[in-house]
């Protein structure tokens, strides 16, 4: 709701008058028509003290006084002095400082202050404009205390002398003037008034014919009085010579001259050629031209007269801005004696040029601007303005393209540069705006201001790791609190929204302990270390998630999976099982002395812990001069004979097996074997059959076994060549806990690759060295049942280096 205020320093007249009455029905109409005008306006008179009231400024703009403070209700003004404040108290409006309307606005009849009101949450912004209405503060001013005329006494009744009037500072009612003479027998005043302005001519006249010898002299007063209330006055004595003879004054062709001219004419430019003719001749003939009076008082340095010629010219450079319309009189004196004058003036009025650049003034309202800001976020204001008029004077303000603030205008020459489109600070940090504000003048003048309008970070990016999974081999047994690995995150937030920390994503490993037992990440550099040894035998695969988390509120995280793969050392020695230990008692092996060669006679079962090369066993006799006639099976274990047994073999022979695994270093155990060399082959018969069903087929090599392992040697090749087919590709992922079969790669035996699956199951092979297998010892004792078939896992080295699952009946 807009409304207007006027405060008067003018005595209130009675309510009962008919003046009252039509003053109060002029505010009404005047009001009703402003609240319709987009805008809140008061009035105030200038020269009005400190605290003057002006007007409920939050009661008008519709705001609450008790949130003025917390919505941060400012007040911006466009110019050099704070004239007015608003108590944020109660709201109001009132005179900060003294206001001068003349100096402010000079001549101008509208003078008015323009006000801009913000306030936050929500932003908004209120246009106020402020009258400063004149008060009859300048009496008129004559050009001097006293003016010396000559009249000649030949002058005939009503002849008519100009006479210069007076200038009132004023405006309005205030600059209206009236004039008086005092009492004269000879002479009155006559005052005329122009039709296109308020200037009024003043010409003395003769209203009875003088007489020098009587009266030489006269002394009249001249009194201007202004409209104002209370009416001031200004005097001027009027000393009048009478002289004699030269009747007959230079007259010019006309009585008034209207020039224009621009601005920008250079000096010297010819302004008008005056001619002023007289009747008389000889001396009295001749005449010379001077400037009489200038209402503008600064008009005598601005132009120059020939005395002789009549030419004015431009002598000092004109400004539109400063003053637009010149009133010049000019008198024309005769050389008779006493001379005779004429008058004329020259009402000069000011073209405009574009000579006037527009100004700028950027009010900066919220800097730095977050990156979240949506858009329509009010950045800066922006005001501009040109002393120039017309075309010359209209602003139009731009900012550069490809940028994401645009300038939105808000009232007459104010423009808001607001947020266009949402702005990211990783992308561009500070924004430079260069605003440009151009005229419509011909050349058309501009002015420009940097705007630096950074932006402030927000948490709006994650951390975030360079991959997503990160691969880690790590040999068992290593010391507890190693280094392991190290991850790192980057966040590209600023501060303490790029400062990272991270952690494991706790979770469960295997039925009984926690991730957190095995490892932990530190929290600053994200190196991580194993808390307890890592065995191989327990824990072949360790795949967990670690999270990095930044500070910024609220804090963002990203993880990643680690997989730690565990590499087996050569920890465990092979662990031997005695013959016999699946009979009923311990006892030596019984051999018949019939025994050809080739005779299986036992086997030595032993089992490593580890697994690859360090858990593939070799089996070989101790003392190999020792051995007689009997041999081990270098990777089978099965003892037999290498020929036929004699007497002289003895009753009984005792050998030493070493069995040694492939690890660096290798590890081995031994084993003692008693043998006892019988007549009779049906102890050696019951003998085998307390045994044991699954000791059968070592005790002797029947042609099923035989037949069996020849029908499978053509199996071999081609499932090796399926195997290795399918080894080429890579496999899926496999995570087990321990006692699971994993496969794990490692570069560590060799120069070529080298998988191994363990097995659990025995392999049985031939009695001869030759057609030994190479077996993997099983994790645990075998616990099959006697005389049944056993499905086992043989892995034998392929052409490529590799290992090959051979299924084995």
């Amino acid at each position: 709701i807009n409304r207007h205020r006027t405060v008067s320093a003018m005595a209130l007249l009675r309510p009962d008058s008919r003046v009252t009455r039509q003053l109060l029905q002029f505010v009404l109409l005047h009001t009703a028509w402003e609240v319709g005008s987009g805008q809140v306006r008061y009035s105030v008179p200038e020269e009005s003290k400190h605290g003057t009231f002006v007007g409920r400024l939050a009661q008008d703009l519709g705001l609450e006084v008790a949130e003025l403070v917390s919505r941060m209700f400012r007040m911006v003004s466009k110019g050099r002095r704070d004239y007015f404040e608003v108590n944020l108290q109660n709201g109001v409006l009132f005179v900060n400082s003294r206001v001068d309307r003349e100096e402010l606005c000079g001549q101008s009849p509208l003078c008015a202050i323009d006000l801009e009101v913000i306030v936050d949450k929500p932003l908004r912004i209120f246009h106020v404009e402020v009258e400063i209405q004149d008060i009859n503060d300048n009496a008129p001013v004559f050009s001097g205390n006293e003016k010396y005329l000559s009249i000649a006494e030949s002058r005939l009744p009503d002849s008519r002398v100009p006479v210069e009037g007076a200038s009132d500072a004023d405006i309005g009612t205030n600059s209206l003037l009236t004039y008086k003479l005092s009492p004269s027998e000879h002479f009155t005043l006559n005052v005329k008034s122009n039709d296109d302005d308020n200037k009024k001519s003043l010409v003395l006249v003769l209203k009875k014919p003088l007489d020098r010898e009587e009266t030489p002299e006269h002394h009249l007063l001249l009194t201007a009085t202004d409209a104002g209330k209370p009416k001031l006055t200004g005097t001027i004595q009027l000393v009048i010579t009478v002289l004699d003879a030269n009747d007959n004054a230079p007259v010019f062709n006309q009585t008034v001259y209207k020039i224009r001219l621009f601005e920008n004419a250079a000096n010297g430019t010819l302004v008008i050629k005056l001619n002023a003719t007289d009747l008389d001749e000889g001396s009295n003939k001749d005449v010379s031209y001077i400037f009489s009076s200038f209402v503008t008082p600064t008009g005598g340095d601005m132009f120059s007269l020939d005395p002789n010629t009549g030419e004015v010219t431009v002598k000092s450079h004109l400004d539109f801005e400063e003053i637009n319309v010149y009133d010049i009189q000019v008198e024309v004196k005769d050389k008779g004696n006493p001379p005779l004058s004429g008058h004329c003036n020259i009402e000069l009025e000011v073209l405009d040029v574009n000579d006037n650049a527009p100004e700028l003034t950027v009010t900066s309202l919220s800097l730095p601007v977050p990156e979240d800001s949506p858009p329509g976020t009010v950045v800066a204001l922006v005001s501009v303005s040109d002393r120039d008029s017309g075309d010359n004077g209209k602003v139009t303000c731009s900012i550069p393209p490809n940028l994401p603030f645009q300038l939105v205008s808000t009232f007459k020459n104010y423009h808001s540069l607001v947020l266009a489109e949402a702005v990211d600070r990783e992308r561009v940090s500070e924004y430079k705006i260069l605003v440009t504000a151009r005229d419509e003048g011909s050349p058309s003048l501009s002015a420009s201001s940097s705007i630096l309008v950074p932006i402030a970070d927000v948490n709006d990016n994650a951390p975030a790791f360079p991959q997503p999974v990160y691969t880690v081999f790590v040999k068992e047994n290593n010391p507890p609190g190693a280094h392991l690995f190290s991850v790192s995150a980057s966040d590209p937030d600023l501060r303490e929204n790029a400062f990272v920390s991270y952690s494991v994503v706790a979770r469960s490993v295997g039925e009984q302990q926690s991730l957190s037992s095995y490892i932990s990440v530190h929290s600053e550099n994200g190196h991580i270390y194993a808390l307890q040894p890592f065995d191989y035998e327990e824990l072949q695969v360790l795949q967990f998630q670690v999270s990095a988390r930044d500070a910024g509120f609220p804090s963002l995280c990203g993880n990643v999976t680690v997989q730690l793969f565990v590499l087996d050392e050569n920890d465990n020695a092979p662990a031997v099982s005695p013959p016999g230990s699946g009979r009923g008692s311990p006892g030596p092996e019984l051999v018949p002395l019939s025994a050809g060669a080739g005779h299986v006679v036992g086997k030595i079962r032993a089992v490593d812990a580890d697994s690859g090369y360090n858990a593939w066993l070799r089996y070989e006799v101790q003392e190999p001069g020792a051995a007689g006639p009997f041999r081990v099976g270098v990777y089978s274990g099965e003892i037999s004979t290498t020929r036929a047994l004699e007497e002289a073999d003895g009753p009984s022979q005792r050998l030493v097996i070493l069995v040694r695994d492939h690890g660096e270093p290798a590890l081995s155990a031994t084993a003692t074997i008693s043998l006892s060399l019988v007549e009779s082959p049906q102890a050696v018969k019951w003998d085998s059959r307390q045994r044991g069903g699954s000791e059968g087929p070592l005790v002797d090599m029947n042609v099923s076994l035989m037949i069996a392992i020849c029908s499978l040697s053509g199996l071999f090749v081609l499932v090796i060549v399926v195997y290795v087919g399918l080894r080429c590709h890579p496999g899926p992922e496999v995570m087990l806990g321990p006692g699971k079969a994993t496969v794990v790669c490692s570069s560590e035996v060799g120069s070529g690759s080298y998988c191994q699956r363990q097995s659990r199951n025995l392999c049985v092979g031939e009695g001869t060295a030759k057609n030994d297998l190479m077996v993997f010892s099983p994790n645990f004792p075998n616990s099959a049942a006697n005389g049944d078939k056993e499905k086992q896992q043989e892995m034998t080295p392929n052409l490529c280096g590799t290992v090959s699952d051979v299924l084995v009946f």
